[in-house]
């Protein structure tokens, strides 16, 4: 099926970015938090964070990129065959399909809607899945991808549990694909997932678990107590636990999905032009980048961008196309290479050939 693939023609017709204007200062996250000001800046990475604003609900973020990519594309909305939410799971109103939502939003009156979510590789499995789906089904010539995230709702400041997740930030982004276009041609894509990780990070409060009604069984903490007791936030059960079995595999599993992505598509280490890696503390990224071969001044975004606006889940991988295209690392000719990993825990990689076929 690999190789059939490869003969789908699929090229990245247009993209957009939406980034909230309100932002969390490292000065204001050190105090909040207690960590110091230049451990954040220089451990984490953070110098400031983008934060959603009063209207900037996922769907609502992801249709503002949306139409940027529409426009970038020069096409109307009607023209979009499917329509593929591969955001958060939360927006301003739960148990919405936010695919459809998104869809009518934009006018895709003649699209197809879906959701899918594998956390911060959404993206990796969104275009393996629309070159697949491409194969199989003729008709389907333009795919939307789009994505709100806002997963900066869930983070305490004060858990120091969570500290790894405190760079978590807001924004949306959307990708257009296109069969048989004759430009920035999609390539291989692969992930890797390890369930042993899936009971490690969640939000305790909201599910059956700990519902917040009182319906059915027992009866649970009313809502606020969920709230008083900050179970509606992100956490992690035994951080320690998690560390010591992520470390051994994490690193690894990044090089391993990356040179499955690479080869796959035909090419080498030596041949990546850009990495679109996301956000995560320097020195991982810096890790991977050497790995690779990559400079990380010239040939990847982190200090130039990232660091003012944190980590922004799945959305991370366009951003850094943005910011590559922005800052001239991204030229006709290159190998853009996406990288990124995910709690559950998951990792991904997809390839691009930037520019002309």
């Amino acid at each position: 099926m690999d190789d059939i693939k490869k003969l789908i023609q699929v090229g990245v017709e247009g993209w957009g970015t939406y980034i909230p204007a309100v932002k969390h200062s490292a000065s204001y996250i050190s105090e909040k938090s207690g960590i110091p000001q230049n451990v954040l800046e220089t451990k984490f990475g953070l110098n400031a964070k983008s934060i959603a604003g009063p209207e900037d609900h996922n769907v609502a973020m992801a249709v503002k990129a949306s139409n940027v990519a529409i426009q970038r594309a020069g096409i109307n909305a009607q023209e979009i065959d499917m329509v593929i939410w591969a955001g958060e799971i939360t927006d301003k109103h739960l148990m919405q399909t936010y695919g459809i939502k998104l869809q009518n939003d934009i006018g895709a009156v003649n699209a197809m809607a879906f959701d899918i979510n594998q956390r911060c590789a959404t993206f990796m499995l969104a275009f393996n899945l629309v070159k697949g789906m491409m194969f199989m089904d003729p008709r389907i010539k333009r795919v939307l991808i789009a994505s709100g995230y806002r997963n900066c709702d869930l983070i305490n400041y004060s858990n120091i549990r969570t500290r790894f997740m405190i760079s978590l930030a807001a924004s949306g982004v959307a990708i257009l694909l296109k069969r048989d276009h004759p430009e920035n041609a999609l390539l291989a894509s692969a992930v890797i997932t390890d369930g042993q990780f899936c009971e490690d990070v969640y939000v305790p409060g909201g599910g059956s678990g700990i519902p917040m009604t009182t319906a059915g069984g027992d009866i649970p903490p009313t809502a606020y107590e969920v709230i008083e007791k900050k179970l509606n936030y992100l956490d992690v059960p035994d951080p320690e636990a998690m560390k010591n079995r992520l470390d051994e595999l994490s690193m690894s599993n990044f090089i391993k999905v990356i040179d499955k992505a690479i080869n796959d598509s035909g090419y080498s280490r030596k041949d990546i032009g850009y990495l679109g890696l996301l956000h995560m503390k320097p020195s991982a990224f810096e890790y991977v980048a050497k790995e690779l071969g990559v400079d990380v001044r010239t040939k990847t975004t982190y200090w130039d961008e990232f660091v003012k606006l944190g980590h922004m889940g799945q959305n991370d991988c366009l951003m850094s196309l943005e910011f590559g295209i922005k800052h001239n690392k991204i030229k006709p000719g290159d190998l853009v290479v996406f990288a990124a990993a995910g709690i559950g825990y998951c990792w991904g990689a997809s390839c691009i050939k930037w520019g002309k076929n």
